[in-house]
């Protein structure tokens, strides 16, 4: 039976998590979750994820901890969403980004509900599924040179993790439209004016600034607080709980989708999309939502069914198949 006396939950010192992908320290009632990929410009991937995750459970656990600092390692950047190439992977087994997604979830209902301010110290840029989680935050404070960007439009994917249900909310709609839509750079002056962060300061003061926010946060009723916060979330829970699910398998099931397949591609591959290669298949009516056509096609040699309507051999047996206007 356990000690009464002793909490049943309690934070730990930082340094026995052994964590890799993030940094996590303490200091004072201030605990500090810095991404810590900056080789990949603090790019999310599934064990940054892990480690975020139970990061965020101890800080909401331990009661010496008043608020909580979310920043990047480096000046480059704070965070730039999902990293390129493990979505890469998901091409070939779109099922397993429906896990992926439910941890990125995870972190996100952690976040939001961590029961105590939160700070995002935007320390370089903050990009796609980055700038969700400074939306996630309470407050920000940027270094004056950082921009803010969403890509999803131009990269294949949908900002719907965060961005559709948060944008709105917080900027308007026409400008999250703005936004989401032309995917254009965002100076941290526009973002202040626009109510995406709540002060920029010169680079040489963001830990000032950031750590004069934390005191004026701590010298206030930790119960009042939580239940404050709690109100504060209404509408943000209400647009996230309403879509997050639909959102996540939309983009599991659409992980094969031509569009995607492109964008992956072109980023890693460091070229533009080719947008009017998309656009020209859906003027013909070549059916674009397949990246070979539907499979409706039969080889007459070994009889293999399903195949690419854009084929011209059979992907089994090699055999040359019939032309598509004979077929049809």
């Amino acid at each position: 039976m356990s000690n009464v006396s002793e909490p049943l939950f309690a934070g730990r010192p930082p340094e026995t998590f052994g964590f890799q992908h993030i940094l996590y320290t303490k200091e004072g009632q201030v605990a500090t979750i810095a991404f810590n990929r900056p080789h990949v410009l603090n790019a999310v991937n599934l064990p940054l994820l892990d480690e975020l995750n139970e990061a965020l459970r101890d800080a909401a656990w331990d009661d010496s901890i008043a608020v909580l600092v979310l920043t990047g390692v480096g000046d480059r950047a704070f965070c730039t969403g999902a990293d390129m190439k493990e979505q890469q992977a998901f091409l070939r087994r779109p099922r397993q980004y429906w896990h992926w997604f439910n941890r990125f979830i995870e972190a996100h209902e952690r976040l939001r509900n961590l029961g105590k301010p939160t700070i995002a110290r935007l320390n370089g840029m903050v990009v796609g599924g980055g700038n969700e989680f400074n939306m996630s935050c309470d407050l920000a404070v940027a270094a004056e040179d950082v921009i803010i960007r969403h890509v999803g439009a131009s990269h294949g994917s949908v900002a719907a993790a965060g961005a559709t249900q948060w944008l709105p909310i917080l900027v308007g709609d026409r400008r999250a439209r703005e936004i989401l839509f032309l995917n254009e750079p965002i100076t941290a002056q526009q973002a202040l004016a626009w109510g995406l962060v709540n002060r920029v300061v010169p680079r040489d003061q963001l830990d000032t600034a950031v750590q004069e926010l934390a005191q004026k946060l701590i010298h206030k009723f930790p119960e009042i607080s939580r239940y404050t916060k709690q109100h504060l979330n209404f509408w943000r829970d209400l647009s996230w709980h309403l879509t997050i699910g639909h959102a996540r398998d939309w983009l599991a099931i659409h992980n094969t989708s031509p569009e995607t397949y492109e964008g992956i591609h072109a980023f890693a591959e460091k070229r533009q999309p080719d947008y009017a290669a998309i656009r020209r298949r859906w003027a013909e009516d070549d059916s674009p939502e397949y990246l070979w056509g539907p499979p409706t096609r039969t080889c007459p040699h070994c009889g293999a069914r399903g195949l690419p309507a854009r084929f011209t051999h059979c992907g089994v047996c090699g055999g040359a198949l019939e032309d598509r206007e004979r077929e049809t």
